[in-house]
């Protein structure tokens, strides 16, 4: 049984009752920026993704843009459709743990959370060192300083996000109004143009296209389709943050869905379509997007403007991990399947461990990577599509089950989504492997098995306190308090009165070594002691060693043996000075105590705490 610790005063910087007033939440405006920032990105890579693919049959391969988008375009929808149902489902947020927990059963909902977990922690990293990869695209002298670059970033978006998901939403909604201008005012211009304006990006650059093929295989459009289906992570992160939204949260984080949906296949479809149309081909060290921007609106300020506003949407996608991870890492813990302090809110709303959490590990997967994006793409998507297919199938019993009107079209809907995706998961998997997808593979065995060894842990720990069980009456026992002295002060008075309040007997105790000068001292002690006469026994425990906890728990030890009756709290007076600085000056004598005491004894330790006024 482990050692109880109470507080007689609060602990600094302990977290106060959430505040769930409406401006600490979103509203379908400030959700869509600070949710959908991962897939809004996305069109910065995800027809490029199309491109490369194709660009392997050559000229005619290409040719195969449009359709394979529109493809892509339609399981958007279906997804879009499926997470309003989720939404309305399971208001508490986890999008596919949630279902599948309900649905599929425990083992496939933890499936589903790790997927989810790596997919964030992935997404924080690569939307990270991309922008800062189109940063130094444009001033390659900052090419060595990327990794720095990159954890500067890093910081910043936590910092914003420990202000809370509201201040994180009102920061970056201009530069998504900006991108999501800028690409679609790209697509207009695009649109009303016969011919490239300019090819100025992509002069000089070495094309990738293979020699022209007569016939595009099965294999190679189903490759193109799951690689540019990397244009969907994302799609799933307001479903899993539903709680975050201000009420009527349903409705709200539905239309924020709704707009997502809507703005990222007009931008996909619009891009592919100027893909067709300006007949063009990736080159090397130069992004299709870009080459899009020079052809539409030509190589001036509206190109930079462009190139500028997807950098920034880049980086600042990350922040739809911070959105949506702490509110799982949330769900987790109240279902006993991580630490409980992962469950604990700031004032802002705020779930402060879980997005230091993901902060952590990603900034541990950018310096791995050294800040390369090329490293970590081939790790990112796996992970989002495994959990689309188990949202889906879990959303098919939901009809089977709930039986609402239409439920058997609807059922159908997500039965197809959910056999697309699962392809395309299979796909990304399979043709990723070698590129270090294998990894995924590996993590997500591990981190369901570490789910499950807290939750095992937490059972134990229940069963010990009697979770769920009525407990026996409390019953009064004889009450031991010892108090651990070194001088008399009034910091000694403080700690007896307390003392003798809270128990049957007190006992003072004083540790005296076996040096010469500290016999005098302890001696001194006694003499004051018997004059101040406090009503209090004064015990003497000597030590061999010149250590302190050691000999007061040794003592405790000693209590509880001669009477197994008696609760033995230990009551450490402490000061506490009136400016933080001035801790340092402290000698820690409490917390050395506290310590041997928790780790030898079972003792109740009870830290008092005696403020000092400010002086100064």
């Amino acid at each position: 049984m482990s050692a109880v610790t109470t507080e007689v005063l609060p602990a600094e910087g302990a977290e106060e009752p959430p505040d769930t007033g409406a401006r600490h939440k979103l509203t379908a405006v400030t959700g869509l920026a600070a949710l959908s920032l991962d897939a809004m990105a996305s069109v910065a890579y995800g027809p490029e993704a199309i491109v490369l693919v194709l660009a392997a049959a050559g000229g005619y391969g290409l040719g195969f843009t449009l359709p394979v988008t529109l493809a892509i375009a339609g399981l958007l929808a279906v997804l879009v459709a499926s997470y309003r149902q989720v939404i309305a489902a399971f208001p508490d947020g986890g999008g596919s743990y949630a279902v599948a927990k309900t649905h599929l059963g425990r083992r496939t909902s933890l499936v589903a959370a790790a997927s989810l977990v790596l997919d964030y922690v992935l997404n924080v990293a690569v939307a990270v060192t991309a922008g800062v990869a189109a940063l130094t695209s444009a001033f390659p002298e900052l090419y060595d300083d990327r990794l720095w670059l990159c954890l500067v970033v890093l910081v910043l978006i936590t910092t914003v996000n420990m202000r809370g998901i509201v201040d994180s939403a009102r920061a970056f909604i201009v530069p998504t109004v900006i991108f999501i201008v800028s690409i679609l005012g790209l697509i207009a211009v695009g649109l009303f143009r016969d011919a490239p304006v300019s090819t100025e990006t992509a002069a000089g650059h070495a094309s990738v296209l293979a020699d022209n093929a007569t016939t595009v295989g099965a294999l190679l459009l189903l490759k193109a389709f799951a690689s540019g289906c990397s244009a969907l992570t994302g799609v799933e992160a307001i479903a899993n943050a539903v709680p975050s939204f201000r009420a009527p949260a349903v409705r709200r984080a539905q239309r924020a869905e709704v707009a997502l949906g809507v703005l990222l296949g007009v931008m996909l479809i619009g891009l592919s379509v100027l893909i067709s149309r300006f007949g063009l081909q990736p080159v090397e060290g130069v992004t299709v997007l870009a080459q899009l921007a020079d052809a539409s609106v030509g190589h001036n300020w509206a190109f930079y403007v462009v190139q500028f506003a997807t950098m920034a949407l880049l980086a600042l996608s990350a922040n739809t991990s911070f959105g949506g991870l702490p509110v799982l890492l949330k769900l987790l813990s109240r279902d006993n399947y991580l630490p409980h302090v992962f469950g604990l809110k700031a004032d802002r709303q705020v779930h402060r461990h879980g997005v230091l959490a993901l902060a952590g590990v990603s900034a541990a997967l950018i310096v791995f990577s050294g800040g390369d994006t090329n490293t970590l793409v081939p790790l990112f998507a796996i992970g989002v599509f495994v959990g689309f297919t188990i949202a889906q199938t879990g959303m098919v019993l939901h009809w089977r089950r709930t039986r609402g009107p239409h439920w058997a079209g609807k059922a159908l809907l997500n039965g197809l989504g959910a056999l697309l995706t699962g392809v395309g998961a299979l796909v990304v998997t399979a043709t990723k492997l070698h590129d270090g997808a294998w990894l995924i593979v590996v993590a997500l065995p591990l981190l369901v098995a570490a789910f499950d060894l807290v939750h095992r842990a937490y059972g134990k720990i229940g069963e010990r306190l009697g979770v769920g069980r009525i407990p026996e009456p409390p019953r009064r026992e004889r009450s031991l308090v010892v108090v651990p002295v070194s001088s008399l002060t009034r910091l000694t008075s403080e700690a007896l009165t307390a003392a003798v309040s809270l128990g049957d007997e007190v006992r003072a105790v004083t540790v005296c070594h076996t040096d010469v000068e500290d016999h005098a001292a302890t001696d001194a002690l006694e003499r004051d002691w018997a004059l101040w006469n406090p009503g209090v026994e004064l015990v003497r425990v000597s030590s061999e060693r010149r250590s302190l906890g050691r000999p007061i728990a040794a003592y405790v030890r000693g209590l509880v043996a001669e009477e197994p009756g008696a609760r033995v709290t230990v009551l450490i007076p402490e000061v506490e000075p009136a400016h933080l600085w001035q801790r340092l000056l402290q000698n820690q004598r409490g917390a050395v105590v506290a310590h041997a005491v928790r780790r030898d004894t079972d003792a109740v330790i009870c830290r008092l705490r005696f403020r000092l006024p400010d002086l100064s």
